[in-house]
């Protein structure tokens, strides 16, 4: 009886290929056990050595980096953010627009890997929030100001980021539903985004005036507003 064995042994691969054929495994071994195991038990899965893995990730710190290189920047749309500055068009259109593509980046590998990564604090989910803050929240945010009229130089405020990490969330939320609950997708994709960002922007177009208002205020008064500081990742308590 012949043992069948593991494409990386039964074929004769180029460097680069096999370098592939690691990556793709590992993607699926986290996505499947989370963080806790080893490149030992890496390689026993696989049915390589663990030399192999050695010899393309020096360390599980450089595998763990591959992964996030690969399941979520390479899938990073560097034109989302540019969408969200311009003013062409209408802040619904814009949304509806990234929504579109950012929601089709979602997949099961994308959903486990992100929620092992936070449980046990691995920092791919740390860094790709940052990602998301700096990259499309606060250009959110800084548009619907526009769009509203609002004219102020002052920082976003924790209200104006909380209102769109609100819309984010929800839509963040069909993905989970989708590949970690295992609920059927709807049957419309838009629905996806539809309703999160309309209510996220009847709540700015109601609330962000008056806290603009506010903080203006603050400011007469020799008062510095707390602003989101991405370095801290929290807002400032005084």
């Amino acid at each position: 009886m012949t043992t069948q064995q593991p494409a990386a042994q039964r074929k004769r691969m180029r460097p680069e290929e096999r370098k592939r054929y690691v990556l793709e495994k590992a993607i699926g071994y986290f996505s499947d056990e989370g963080f806790d195991g080893g490149t030992r038990e890496l390689a026993k899965r696989i049915g390589v050595t663990q030399a192999l893995i050695f010899r393309y990730f020096p360390t599980k710190e450089d595998l763990v980096n591959e992964v996030y290189r690969e399941v979520y920047l390479s899938q990073w749309n560097d034109g989302w953010s540019s969408l969200l500055r311009e003013s062409d068009h209408s802040m619904v259109e814009r949304l509806h627009s990234f929504y579109e593509g950012f929601t089709g980046t979602f997949s099961r590998d994308w959903m486990r890997i992100f929620f092992f990564a936070a449980l046990r604090d691995v920092d791919i989910h740390k860094r790709y929030l940052m990602r998301v803050t700096e990259n499309l929240l606060l250009p959110i945010c800084f548009g619907v100001r526009r769009e509203l009229g609002v004219k102020t130089e002052l920082p976003i405020s924790e209200l104006e980021l909380h209102l769109a990490w609100t819309m984010h969330g929800a839509v963040f939320h069909q993905g989970i539903r989708e590949f970690i609950y295992g609920y059927p997708p709807p049957t419309r994709p838009n629905l996806r985004y539809y309703t999160a960002v309309r209510m996220y922007l009847a709540d700015a177009a109601e609330q962000v005036p008056a806290e603009i208002a506010r903080l203006q205020a603050l400011t007469e008064r020799g008062e510095e507003p707390p602003h989101f500081d991405p370095i801290l990742w929290r807002f400032p308590v005084p």
